[in-house]
């Protein structure tokens, strides 16, 4: 499995796949994301997981970090039961890396 550096760095995974390393990464953000809107609420785990449509155990996760356990379409989902608007803009630069933003519209 991959890592995952502060300030949305991707650092390449074990295996070196960069696109293992971006899609880490995107599912971070969406993972930090949840979790800011958890506290911002001040909600617990399990009004969370109600309100996101899951169960508290999987809210769990989210808090904990268990990137393993959720891929980019279950944490779009449960962002969109929380009425949050994911926006990803990708970019081209310059150098042969390319380079994607996401965002999540408040």
């Amino acid at each position: 499995m991959g890592e995952i550096k502060k300030g949305n760095s991707v650092k390449k995974t074990k295996s070196g796949n960069r696109e293992e390393a971006e899609n880490l990464r995107v599912r971070a953000m969406l993972m930090m994301e949840i979790d800011k809107y958890i506290q911002r609420e001040g909600i617990s785990q399990a009004e969370a997981a109600k309100r996101l449509g899951v169960t508290q155990p999987r809210i769990s996760g989210v808090v904990r970090g268990k990137i393993e356990l959720f891929s980019v379409d279950t944490l779009i989902a449960m962002l969109a039961q929380a009425g949050l608007n994911v926006k990803i803009q990708i970019t081209k630069t310059k150098s042969p890396k390319r380079r994607r933003r996401l965002g999540i519209a408040k």
